[in-house]
């Protein structure tokens, strides 16, 4: 190992990453970028957790903070309803409980526009990260979006995204828009239905298809040297004086320089005993895939119902709910019942009775709607999670910036706001 810049710091040789989800695989690229040799370990395998059903849309001119006022306005009667986009089970246990009375706390207008302005110099970055990957050979496409609607019954129901985008600029993001009538939304976009009387389209913006993307940054990651060990469950990180050892589930370890925690909803179970407090609750979302007589040329926002819909080749990919519960619970068919519902009267020609790929997974969120990026209580174990909704949008961002990290000894100013032990 070499010092880098300072005597006090050491470069790792070698470093695990546990996590085979978007974040993680990119902080193995990123280390490698600085001939870092990385391990990558995954309970179950590439993107098996949060990063194969999601939505793919690369827009950082909408990552903002879960916690905001207008999730206070549900109520609890709401809430608990199958069919609510967000949905807290009855049976919530004490943890679930305080998570979300910290959520709560967070969720007013001043401490939303706090962690907007954390995230805005993060959010800039996003897309040029995902430029260098592909300049280097990462061979994963991201399309630019030819068209991005967010769509409404009314225009009352728009005002409530315009008036958030005010405060997305008042932070110091630009985001392109324009308000547009349903009849011109469906001029661009044919599937959208008579229902829609109002829409926004936003210019910029990019996606991918998830799945395919990770998988072929994980094969990026494998050509160049790495490690990728599918169905390792990693029981314990131990901390010694020189080095870090990763134990696994049958008992097996193996010594490393460093260690990233990259486990998405489960970060908690490995982080709490490196002086990680927050809590990382897992907010599941479900998705599945319907053919169209009409597939739209860009993704597809239904605000009002939380419902995001991608175009995957010949398929559309509808994706809602926020549901607070176990990260492994069991699919759950009344939420794919309520987000086919709530979709049927909005698409055009979209046979939402022909399902496909119906999925589940575990968004790893945090009280005040910020990810854990960076060291822990040790200086060889580091955090790489909790990005809510944005894992995908800001996954290759963090890993690059997470490397410089581990690789400096400094921590990069766009992260500071991101500190695992605040």
């Amino acid at each position: 190992m070499v010092a880098a810049g300072s005597t006090t710091h050491i470069v790792p040789d070698r470093v695990a990453i546990v996590g085979a989800g978007m974040v993680g695989l990119a902080t193995a690229w990123f280390l490698q970028e600085r001939d870092i040799e990385v391990t990558v370990y995954d309970r179950e395998g590439v993107a098996a957790g949060a990063s194969w059903g999601n939505a793919g849309w690369l827009t950082p001119g909408l990552a903002t903070p879960l916690p905001e006022p207008a999730v206070l306005k549900y109520g609890v009667r709401a809430v608990l309803s199958p069919s609510s986009p967000v949905y807290v089970p009855p049976t919530a246990s004490p943890r679930l409980l305080s998570f979300l009375t910290r959520f709560a706390r967070n969720s007013t207008a001043g401490r939303w526009k706090t962690a907007m302005e954390s995230l805005v110099p993060i959010n800039r970055q996003a897309l040029s990260a995902f430029d260098l990957l592909a300049k280097a050979g990462v061979e994963a496409e991201t399309y630019e979006a030819k068209s991005f609607l967010a769509a409404y019954r009314t225009t009352e129901e728009r005002a409530v995204l315009l008036d958030e985008i005010e405060h997305i600029h008042a932070a110091g993001q630009g985001i392109e828009f324009e308000a547009i009538t349903g009849d011109d939304a469906r001029e661009i976009e044919p599937s959208l239905s008579d229902e829609i009387g109002a829409a926004i389209r936003l210019h910029g913006q990019r996606f991918i298809n998830p799945g395919d993307y990770v998988q072929l940054l994980a094969d990026s990651v494998v050509a160049r040297g790495g490690r990728i060990l599918s169905g390792e469950n990693v029981a314990d990180i131990v901390d010694g004086i020189r080095d870090t050892r990763v134990v696994t589930a049958d008992g097996a370890s193996e010594q490393y320089d460093a260690v990233v925690m990259a486990t998405g909803a489960w970060l908690g179970d490995l982080a709490r005993r490196f002086g990680v407090r927050t809590v990382v609750q897992a907010g599941r979302g479900y998705s599945f895939s319907v053919p169209m007589a009409h597939v739209p040329a860009g993704p597809v926002y239904f605000p009002a119902q939380r419902i995001a819909c991608t175009p995957l080749g010949d398929r559309l990919r509808v994706a809602g709910m926020m549901e607070f519960r176990k990260p492994d619970a069991k699919l759950d068919p009344r939420r794919i019942d309520a987000i086919v519902e709530a979709a049927r009267p909005l698409l055009r020609d979209a046979d939402l009775d022909a399902r496909t790929f119906e999925w589940v997974g575990p968004r790893p969120c945090t009280p005040d709607g910020l990810p854990l990026i960076g060291a822990t209580s040790s200086p060889r174990v580091f955090a790489a999670g909790g990005h809510g909704m944005w894992g995908i949008t800001l996954g290759p961002i963090t890993g690059q910036l997470l490397a410089e990290t581990i690789t400096t000894g400094r921590r990069p100013a766009e992260l500071a706001p991101f500190d695992p032990l605040r």
